[in-house]
């Protein structure tokens, strides 16, 4: 078995073990999500909406590989989508970081260095929030109340701490599974067999050195123009906190 092979394979048993509880139920057919049903003005995975609104979120960049392809599609498509940063990518990358910036795109904190979280704990959320705050101000001059953390992996008392420090909490609803190296038809596929109203979807602008994300680059010339066309308007995560909450400002 080649390297890429175990990265991946350790990626995906990584994702399934600390993924377990943080993600959906299903009841009677609905899909239930039990941390922003307890915790409805600190997490959101999904808007509740009938409106055919949906987020496109991408995680794990900035780099200089998939990133800027990334976001000459969107630019192509006039289309504004929200990224989670990595710090330690923020500071290798700053060119990349204030672009993301310039064309009008939404950003978030995604640690500084990936950690699982509910392993590391409290006290690491903490450092690792606000070691990537000073980075994602340093290179771009913004602060961002948007947070995610890596795979996905949280627990109430995580939950709880991102609150007490003033973040809002960003999961999903539509996993397009990118970072399996997917060809662009799989990725499509992901997609469209969960998009609904108010979707918030899962996908990556960086990776591993071992990922080729050339699939999600053109997954995303197909997928725009098609959800479009199906009547689906692009919005950034902090519209869909605002169409939550309109009465709150979360960049206060």
């Amino acid at each position: 078995m080649s390297y890429k092979q175990i990265a991946t394979l350790k990626m995906a048993f990584i994702a399934t073990i600390v993924c377990l509880g943080c993600f959906p139920d299903i009841t009677n057919g609905e899909t239930v999500y039990p941390l922003q049903s307890k915790y409805p003005n600190i997490i959101m995975y999904k808007l509740e909406t009938t409106d055919k609104v949906i987020a496109l979120t991408f995680d794990d960049g900035p780099d200089d590989r998939f990133t800027p392809q990334i976001l000459d599609v969107l630019d192509k498509h006039d289309i504004k989508a929200t990224f989670f940063l990595l710090g330690t990518r923020v500071d290798k990358y700053p060119d990349v970081a204030k672009r993301i910036i310039n064309e009008g795109h939404a950003i978030g904190n995604h640690t500084y260095w990936h950690p699982d979280l509910t392993k590391t704990g409290e006290q690491n959320l903490v450092w690792e929030i606000e070691k990537n705050e000073e980075a994602i101000k340093d290179v771009t001059d913004q602060v961002t109340p948007l947070f995610r953390a890596p795979y996905g992996a949280l627990n109430e008392t995580l939950v709880e701490k991102i609150g007490e420090l003033d973040y809002f909490a960003v999961g999903w609803s539509v996993d397009s599974m990118d970072w399996k190296n997917l060809s662009a038809k799989d990725i499509e596929q992901n997609v469209l067999k969960h998009i609904h109203p108010g979707a918030i979807i899962l996908m990556h602008s960086a990776g591993h050195w071992t990922q080729d994300l050339s699939g999600t680059v053109k997954a995303l010339e197909t997928l725009i123009p098609y959800l479009q066309k199906e009547g689906y308007t692009f919005v950034t995560v902090p519209k869909m906190w605002q169409m939550k909450k309109p009465e709150e400002n979360i960049y206060k």
